[in-house]
């Protein structure tokens, strides 16, 4: 069960993880894809990787939220992009946030 609702689709969040791994052969897409989703979809985003790399708890998601809205000054598809790690925090932060990342990955949500 969900921690909280997320202001993106975790099939969203899934499509992202999927093209983060095909590494250079989708940057491009990757990079248009993130650029494509509203303020809100980015914002959760960047907070749901910020949970999954360990800055804020799953509990404190709301804080990193408004943390992402306070800070986005740099085009969150860079941010994001460059950022070590991506999928593996974007995995680790669906994850804390009680979502099934092998139901995600698969379609099924």
């Amino acid at each position: 069960m969900p921690v909280q609702d997320l202001e993106i689709a975790p099939s969203t969040v899934g499509e992202i993880i999927v093209m983060a791994r095909e590494g250079d052969a989708m940057k491009l897409q990757l990079r248009q894809f993130i650029a494509d989703l509203n303020d809100d979809e980015k914002a959760s985003l960047t907070a749901l990787a910020w949970v999954g790399r360990g800055a804020f708890e799953a509990e404190d998601f709301a804080e990193a939220l408004a943390t992402a809205y306070a800070e986005a000054t740099t085009p969150t598809e860079d941010y994001l992009m460059g950022m070590p790690h991506l999928v593996e925090n974007l995995e680790a932060g669906l994850e804390a946030m009680g979502y099934d990342v092998s139901e995600i990955e698969d379609g099924a949500l």
